[in-house]
């Protein structure tokens, strides 16, 4: 009797080009239940030893001590942005030599979760060029009802970053929305994600998430990763947060090297450790 043939966790050559043409996929490969499981129990743990922050977004879980919110982390969570499956396919789609730069944890808690603006996610993020792929690792169902993610396939391939304004309120998680004008919400899709599923999608695609009004929570933990062609400056981190409207100061945050090697030479594997 043959045995069962294994289907590789690859992305396929259609796949691939999804991602570069839409600014998204959706891998076939999942997490599986007992990882999930235990990840699960572990955002239990991190909402118990972090009581006064906020569950719709908790940055860096994966920095022990010192993170932003003064955020109580577990190595647990870099554990889980090093799975090794995750990390060949974020090869595939932006090369073999890259670093891990940061992390989320967004809660959304049962009919509290906030609305996400529509935005880019490099509007203030130290990186020149400007380039990562974000793995969004769905802990919860994410359906329309509890406030998936919503993209807007293609909205990164004229790779800029579009005009953004302060928009500071207590009911949206992040405080820079993208301008009306500069995108079309009938042209948006949802990001509807099972337990364990995960979708990896490109820094300049817009895109945002409704409130949670429903009885069911929608977690998702979120690992940055950038190509080492690019530099993540400390120094220019410093600055973005004197100018206002970002929440992040970027100019401690620790890098962890990934995969291959640091091909731009300025990566500072030193800071933050």
């Amino acid at each position: 009797m043959n045995a069962p043939t294994r289907v590789s966790h690859l992305l396929t050559s259609d796949e691939i080009e999804h991602y570069h043409e839409h600014g998204y996929v959706i891998p076939r490969w999942r997490l599986p239940a007992d990882l999930l499981a235990r990840m699960r129990a572990d955002l239990d743990a991190l909402f118990e030893a972090n009581q006064g922050v906020s569950r719709d977004s908790m940055f860096c879980p994966h920095i022990v001590k010192g993170g932003t919110q003064g955020l109580s982390g577990s190595n647990a969570w870099l554990d889980y942005a090093r799975i090794p499956e995750m990390l060949d396919l974020v090869a595939q789609v932006i090369g073999p030599d890259f670093l891990l730069w940061g992390t989320t944890v967004f809660g959304k808690p049962a009919g509290t979760g906030k609305r996400v603006p529509w935005h880019q996610d490099g509007e203030y993020w130290p990186i020149r060029p400007l380039a990562t792929c974000s793995a969004w690792i769905a802990l919860d169902d994410a359906t329309p009802e509890n406030g998936c993610l919503r993209f807007i396939p293609g909205s990164h391939k004229q790779r800029r970053l579009r005009a953004h304004t302060q928009k500071d309120s207590p009911d949206l998680v992040l405080n820079q929305e993208l301008n009306a004008d500069e995108y079309d919400e009938a042209e948006a899709i949802d990001l509807v994600l099972e337990a364990g599923q995960f979708s990896l999608h490109d820094v300049y695609l817009v895109h945002g998430s409704e409130p949670n009004r429903s009885t069911k929570r929608r977690a998702g933990y979120v690992c940055r990763y950038m190509p080492t062609t690019s530099h993540f400056d400390h120094d220019f981190g410093s600055t973005l947060q004197k100018r206002g409207g970002n929440q992040v100061d970027f100019s401690g945050r620790a890098l962890w090297q990934m995969r291959g090697k640091d091909v731009c030479g300025r990566n500072n594997f030193t800071v933050g450790h």
